[in-house]
């Protein structure tokens, strides 16, 4: 193990002290999650199939969660399997295993399934049957999906470095970096593509979109600005997805600000300060984020300005959260799924999954499928299409 994955390790462990400080109380014991209280639910989801990965998740938080590209479903654990669901019914596709121990994805798209290992080596699968395409070994360990184009994957590893492979064969088209501090938090942002740019946040709180062709900058922008005299207060990664939606792009770091951008030049619309490490969702009217604290917040989105802030939740480590038609919803570390009303913030609706959830929901109509920290991805049905 390297003095880096060491201080991230370290820096995990201080992120949960964090989260789980109270003010009101001695600092030296963290508050436990707040306890939920009854809500009125206006509609009931209904759980409509499971499927195991295999062995559970170890406790050190890893990247791994189920994606959705047509009517299937892949995810993977850290023991190797790789498996094909079928998204409509959780019938299995097909299963492989490899002698790896994976620890970022899968990504999925353009006819590859991409997952990636705490040994920093990239694999390639076929979507249609699982068989392997290639593998290539980089530098440092992987802790997010890669993106892949019809000709390119876009791989962020732990030591600040963004890479351009062939989507063909693996073959290093290009490698573009940051300078990542020395103690971060365990975790990466899986980068995006959007255009003719490739985006993806950093552990220094610095947003880099680079171009597909080359791996040049196209623009650099700072969306955390380190503060504070110990290396805890000087935290301020980007850990979660940027989110495109038209020309806007949006971004949260921890112990930072939540940023509305264009997403060709990097010009800042607005910023508002606000601590995330798990990420934030947006759609027409709202920007919609999960704060250290166990908060979802509502910003306005032409703005940037407070709407709502939903305090129900705090120290329960929430997910990312997702839009999924009028609702925000968010899993916790008992497992519970919340509905929020994206008018308001108010709960709609409340199903409990079969242990905690790390990884952020996916949406699909009206389906909701979740992860588990026991390694099994359920489907919830939810009213509506």
């Amino acid at each position: 193990m390297t003095a880096r994955q060491t201080l991230l390790i370290v820096a995990a462990i201080a992120l949960g002290a964090l989260a789980g400080c109270s003010h009101s109380k001695s600092k030296t014991k963290p508050d436990k999650p707040m306890v939920l209280v009854p809500i009125k639910a206006q509609f009931e989801p209904r759980r409509v199939w499971s499927a195991s990965l295999g062995k559970p998740e170890p406790k050190l938080r890893l990247g791994l969660a189920p994606a959705i590209d047509g009517n299937r479903v892949y995810g993977a654990n850290p023991h190797g399997d790789v498996v094909a669901l079928d998204l409509a019914t959780g019938r299995q596709i097909w299963r492989r295993n490899f002698k790896l121990t994976f620890s970022g994805g899968p990504g999925a798209g353009n006819g590859l399934v991409l997952i990636g290992t705490s040994g920093g080596t990239m694999l390639a699968l076929a979507a249609s049957d699982g068989a392997e395409r290639w593998r290539v070994q980089l530098n440092s360990e992987l802790l997010a999906a890669a993106a892949a184009t019809a000709d390119l994957v876009v791989v962020r590893t732990v030591d600040g470095k963004l890479y351009g492979l062939n989507a063909a064969d693996g073959q290093q088209r290009w490698v573009a970096d940051q300078q990542v501090p020395r103690l971060s938090l365990r975790g990466t942002s899986a980068p995006l593509v959007a255009g003719e740019l490739a985006i993806s946040g950093f552990d220094n709180g610095r947003l880099m979109a680079v171009s597909l062709a080359t791996g040049n900058t196209a623009w650099d922008v700072a969306v955390g600005q380190a503060r504070g005299s110990s290396e805890l207060q000087r935290l301020i990664d980007i850990d979660s997805r940027p989110v495109i939606d038209g020309d806007d792009l949006f971004a949260v770091a921890f112990q930072g600000r939540a940023v509305r951008l264009t997403r060709d030049t990097g010009h800042e619309i607005w910023s508002h300060e606000v601590s995330s490490y798990r990420g934030l969702a947006a759609d027409a009217l709202g920007v919609y984020v999960s704060t250290a604290e166990g908060a979802v917040v509502r910003l306005d989105r032409a703005s940037g300005a407070e709407r709502w802030r939903q305090q129900a939740l705090l120290r329960r480590m929430l997910t990312a959260p997702v839009i999924q038609g009028s609702n925000v919803v968010v899993a916790d570390i008992e497992g519970v799924i919340h509905w929020l009303s994206i008018e308001d913030g108010s709960f709609r609706a409340r199903a409990r999954s079969g242990s905690r959830v790390t990884a952020a929901p996916l949406v699909s109509g009206n389906l909701l499928l979740v992860q588990t920290d026991k390694g099994v991805i359920e489907a919830w049905r939810t009213p509506g299409g």
